[in-house]
């Protein structure tokens, strides 16, 4: 599965961003797609999942201020990031996995930068 991220940049603290994310190549009907972030000198941290059934769950760290969605074909999965704090920036990486555990394709990564 090819996996190709869009959507990052530049926003001030309190800003919003959402990232998209299209899968394409032998896509399984049942799957999890999901959003990782590292940041420098920080361990790689599962921020979002979303099964191909709409089961989602978040990282504590972003819980009501991030929102994980997919598109009616399943092949896109977005992530709505709202009021963004300066612990957020980091490289978001999207993910794909034939379970819910368990990834084996990623994306390049798109990069997040929170500053005034």
């Amino acid at each position: 599965v090819q996996l190709v991220e869009s959507g990052g940049g530049l926003v001030q603290p309190g800003g919003s961003l959402r990232l998209s994310c299209a899968a394409s190549g032998s896509i399984s009907s049942i799957n999890t797609m999901a959003w990782y972030r590292q940041a420098p000198g920080k361990e790689r941290e599962l921020v979002a999942r979303i099964s191909s059934g709409g089961l989602a769950n978040y990282a504590d760290s972003v819980k009501g201020r991030f929102t994980i969605s997919r598109d009616n074909t399943k092949t896109t999965v977005y992530l709505q990031m709202n009021s963004l704090k300066p612990e957020d920036p980091a490289v978001y990486y999207c993910v794909y996995g034939s379970q819910w555990h368990n990834f084996d394709s990623w994306g390049q990564g798109t990069q997040v930068t929170v500053s005034s």
